[in-house]
């Protein structure tokens, strides 16, 4: 039987795992810090993190080190800044902590206000920000209306794949459901490589694991890190639409990606500023 004692000391360490494999996945450039020439250290050294939360370099030492020492909700807040933690991430870094976040449904700093506008600025061409685990972090309104009512779902469902296969409006949307489906849990897959430890991925995978339709693809154990860029889309306000999928990642490879579904034709065009209209309506 475990001990709480025993229980404290598994979530410190995981808590430490999940910081080191963070702060490894940012590059200086990101938050604003010179690389330097003698840098060997992948991502930021303690010290940066240390420096961008405003926090001891001896005390987040420790932190990483899972030694049993106190952290308060300001201090990890501070850490999530630095770290550019998604929600997911921010959730499980609190929860690992045994912490209460003091400032839930915090906007991920990877979505800056600059990144937002150009979403907007987009319109009518359908765009979102998404991470490497298919979490929508931000989208402007033609996407939002795009395959369901993204504005309706609470943040923890605004996830491709679990939209993918357990939403009925998302699943109706999708011309060769099974294909496109496949295609994503191969992607999903090739992605989750470098992050099998991580609490947010587990806990994805735990999630999607309740659908039959995922655990049969999922048995499959394919790998694809790349998909067809040709959708076709059968919007229930608008019609069929014929678009280009498009990504433009904005940093590591690993990271998150702008997302864009450009028309293939005029017809999707007046279409697409159909639903833009339509979306703005609502407003």
């Amino acid at each position: 039987m475990t001990t709480m004692a025993q229980e404290t000391d598994i979530r410190r360490h995981e808590l430490a795992g999940f910081l080191r494999s963070r702060r490894e996945r940012i590059s200086p450039e990101q938050v604003g810090l010179p690389r330097g020439r003698r840098r060997r250290t992948p991502g930021l050294r303690r010290e940066e993190v240390a420096q961008l939360s405003a926090v001891g370099v001896t005390w987040y030492t420790w932190l990483e080190q899972a030694r049993d020492i106190q952290v308060s909700p300001q201090v990890l807040d501070a850490i999530a800044r630095a770290l550019l933690l998604d929600q997911s991430e921010r959730a499980h870094l609190f929860a690992l902590a045994g912490a209460v976040d003091p400032a839930p449904g915090t906007p991920c700093p990877t979505v800056t206000p600059s990144l937002r506008q150009m979403l907007q600025q987009l319109e009518p061409i359908p765009a979102c920000i998404q991470n490497s685990r298919y979490d929508i972090l931000a989208y402007n309104r033609t996407y939002a209306r795009l395959l369901c009512d993204l504005d309706r779902l609470p943040p923890e469902d605004r996830n491709c794949m679990i939209l993918a296969f357990t939403n009925d409006d998302w699943r109706a949307a999708v011309a060769e459901l099974g294909d496109a489906n496949r295609m994503m849990a191969a992607k999903f897959r090739a992605s989750m490589a470098e992050h099998l430890a991580e609490p947010a991925w587990k806990a994805l995978l735990a999630r999607l694991e309740k659908s039959p339709e995922f655990r049969e693809v999922w048995a499959r154990h394919e790998v694809v890190s790349q998909g067809g860029r040709t959708k076709l889309i059968r919007n229930a306000h608008v019609g069929l639409l014929h678009l280009e999928h498009n990504n433009l990642w904005l940093g590591p490879i690993a990271g998150p990606r702008l997302i864009s579904y450009v028309p293939l034709d005029a017809e999707s065009r007046q279409r697409l500023e159909q639903l833009q209209a339509l979306a703005l309506a609502e407003v």
